[in-house]
């Protein structure tokens, strides 16, 4: 438009200074005279004439090669219109695709992107978003053919491709393909935040302890996790490993796992009962008693205490003169009471077991201690005391299973 209105200046310029050469020559009697000549061909006229026909030539000859130019950039400006109303047609689709993804429209999701995605300016995005609706609606082989053609438009993003390809394997439990894809690009990008935190839920939901604890050095220096997650997860881990490791019943690889542990884990409760109990499992619980009664004497529990009376010692007199020793200190903890009749069963010493028990019993009721308690009255053969003793222990039993199924229920 601009462009018209300059043309139109210029004819009006040129017909005013027409018109003025005009007006001064009739001023002056001498209206001009030009004659043009050609082999056989002439022709005359006056100065004006001259000059307007001059001024309208060029006119014209500028108008032609003004038509003949825009004619030859006719095609390629049509070809661009097009690629521009393609383009915008196809940012409409992405934004109308990511839309119905977040409502949950999976297959207008993904017909909208598949159709603009050869025409986007962001391929990419069309695939990957085209993948996550694909696998919403079920469609796995739909999906790895959209991921498939995001990586061949990666251009330089092929960590945004597997993370998404990573994080869709996990979403539909395929753990294997995701810690695969996962370890391959934490060895391309060992401190990128995205792939070390899908790497960490990989580890734990296949229970690969081992892993995530050599994981746990990245988490805390790249900041993935807070310093308090880090903590409790460096917890977890040496817990669940020692758990593993205690279900292989073997003591030797327990010392070795333990003499790994930090010693800041090791003075953790959680910790230490798991470590001494899977080594009375494994069949070493002597060489571990020393160190349960430390612990006893510097930090009271009475979880440990169970602990410690689960030990099956070639010395019971000396493990209930050990036990003993906290009587003073606990005169009246039930369970103190119970793991001392429990001993004094081992040690044969029916009456003091019975005094313990007994004792037990009277400050907090137990089905362990009815249970001991009735088994000792049966081997005396006072079958009338064995048989209350019994009763009372599965009425103890019974009323807790109750009291548990309506503490579920009003949680739920």
């Amino acid at each position: 438009m601009k462009n018209i209105y300059y043309f139109l200046g210029s004819v009006v310029v040129a017909l005013s200074a027409a018109f003025l050469l005009h007006h001064w020559l009739s001023a002056n009697d001498d209206p001009g005279y030009v004659l043009l000549g050609f082999g056989g061909w002439s022709a005359e006229m006056t100065m004006v004439v001259f000059a307007v026909g001059q001024v309208l030539t060029f006119f014209a000859l500028y108008v032609f090669f003004r038509l003949i130019g825009w004619s030859m950039r006719l095609p390629s400006k049509m070809k661009t219109t097009r690629t521009t109303i393609k383009f915008n047609r196809s940012q409409e689709a992405l934004i109308a695709g990511l839309v119905d993804s977040a409502a949950g429209n999976w297959e207008s999701a993904e017909r909208t992107l598949i159709k603009h995605a050869s025409t986007s300016g962001a391929p990419l995005l069309h695939y990957l978003t085209a993948a996550r609706a694909a696998q919403s609606r079920g469609a796995i082989d739909k999906r790895d053919e959209y991921l498939k053609k995001a990586t061949e438009q990666s251009n330089g993003s092929d960590i945004a491709v597997e993370l998404t390809k990573a994080e869709l394997h996990l979403t539909e439990k395929q753990f294997e393909q995701a810690i695969e894809t996962l370890a391959n690009l934490n060895t391309l990008a060992p401190t990128h935040g995205g792939v070390l935190k899908l790497l960490h839920q990989a580890y734990e939901y296949v229970e690969d302890w081992e892993g995530l604890l050599k994981l746990l050095p990245s988490l805390h220096k790249n900041k993935v996790l807070l310093e308090a997650e880090v903590a409790l997860l460096e917890t977890q881990t040496y817990s669940r490993l020692l758990k593993q490791v205690a279900a292989k019943k073997d003591s030797a690889a327990l010392k070795n796992l333990w003499d790994t542990i930090p010693e800041h884990i090791q003075k953790l409760a959680d910790i230490f009962i798991i470590y001494f109990a899977a080594m009375i499992t494994a069949g070493a619980g002597e060489e571990v008693e020393t160190a349960i009664v430390k612990k006893l004497s510097e930090h009271w529990s009475e979880t440990l205490l169970v602990v410690f009376a689960s030990i099956e010692t070639t010395d019971a007199a000396n493990q209930l003169m050990l036990a003993e020793r906290w009587l003073p200190s606990y005169p009246d903890n039930a369970v103190l009471l119970r793991i001392l009749g429990k001993i004094s069963v081992r040690c044969k010493n029916v009456e003091k077991a019975m005094k313990y028990l007994s004792r037990s019993i009277d400050k907090e009721p137990s089905v362990a201690a009815y249970q001991m308690l009735g088994d000792l009255f049966f081997e005396l053969e006072d079958k009338d005391k064995a048989s209350k003793c019994y009763k009372y222990g599965l009425e103890l039993a019974a009323s807790e299973v109750v009291n548990n199924v309506q503490q579920i229920n009003a949680i739920q």
